[in-house]
């Protein structure tokens, strides 16, 4: 893979380390503070974190699940953030190789689009399951997550940044 000029090369992701911060999203997710149809999908944007930076141990199967604890969590339609997450991960699969070639900022950009197709298949699930319309203030949600997209880039990548190394055998 070619880098860009200036990129740091990272360490192995840690399996243990994926694994709790998508758990951790998920507990942040199920936290009780209501339901407010502009709040950010915190394990959403984690799922695809995940995807794009490690799409051989995340992918599709995973955010299933994810999506039906979530709907079983927030006693929704079940099936209906199943099927969010699994449209949302298939997205993420399909741009990740591009979408690395970017800076942080312009990928929140393109993501944007994908945040809005997931919430758009849930609000339509929704309605088709007998929901009633949330509103306008819905298409916050995905404005949100691209907002928070560099910051979990940055949290989560934390862990594997390298240390320079300036001793005389480095192997770069």
């Amino acid at each position: 893979m070619n880098m860009r000029s200036g990129q740091q090369l990272l360490s192995p992701a840690n399996p243990l380390f994926i694994w709790a911060s998508l758990t951790f999203a998920l507990l942040l997710n199920m936290l009780p503070l209501g339901r407010v149809p502009w709040m950010p999908d915190l394990l959403a944007v984690v799922l695809v974190f995940w995807i794009v930076h490690q799409p051989l141990r995340i992918g599709i199967g995973i955010a299933f699940m994810f999506g039906l604890v979530m709907d079983v969590q927030q006693t929704s339609l079940l099936g209906q953030h199943a099927f969010s997450y699994t449209t949302l991960s298939f997205l993420a699969t399909l741009i990740y190789r591009r979408l690395l070639w970017f800076k942080v900022p312009l990928q929140a950009l393109q993501l944007l689009p994908l945040f809005a197709a997931a919430h758009g298949a849930q609000l339509i699930l929704g309605l088709l399951g007998g929901g009633i319309f949330p509103g306008w203030i819905v298409l916050a949600a995905p404005l949100a997550e691209a907002f928070v997209w560099p910051l979990a880039s940055v949290l989560l990548l934390g862990p594997q940044l390298r240390a320079p190394s300036w001793g005389e055998n480095r192997s770069l």
